[in-house]
């Protein structure tokens, strides 16, 4: 069981009183496009503040893969959102890329059901 929690659960399983899933089911906004296999959809969302200490490109391929393998068994990533330069002060509405994702959100189908946030 601890070793299950370091790892995740064995692909295509989700270990039984998995509040995602339980989450995501009673949203609503699961739809029967979604594989059966993979689950979720997630939409990862990520920030970097300065472009002067630290570099875009390798911070948002380190944090997308943090957040593969945190989802890794739970469902695929379908959507990116990747803010640079902005600071986490800032509310999300006024960061480009997670206000894209907020309004993503506000449609029917926004083709995620979770968002995993690399930060």
């Amino acid at each position: 069981m601890a070793a299950e929690r370091l790892a995740g659960p064995a692909p295509g399983r989700r270990p039984a009183g998995d509040g995602l899933a339980e989450w995501a089911a009673r949203t609503g906004r699961r739809r029967d496009a979604v594989p059966a296999r993979g689950g979720l959809r997630f939409a990862f969302y990520g920030r970097v503040s300065t472009e002067d200490w630290q570099d875009p490109v390798t911070s948002r391929a380190r944090r997308l893969a943090q957040a593969q393998a945190l989802v890794a068994g739970y469902g695929p990533i379908t959507g990116e959102y990747f803010d640079a330069g902005q600071s986490r002060v800032l509310p999300w509405a006024c960061r480009p890329q997670a206000a894209a994702l907020l309004a993503a959100m506000a449609g029917p189908d926004p083709g995620f059901d979770a968002i995993v946030v690399g930060e």
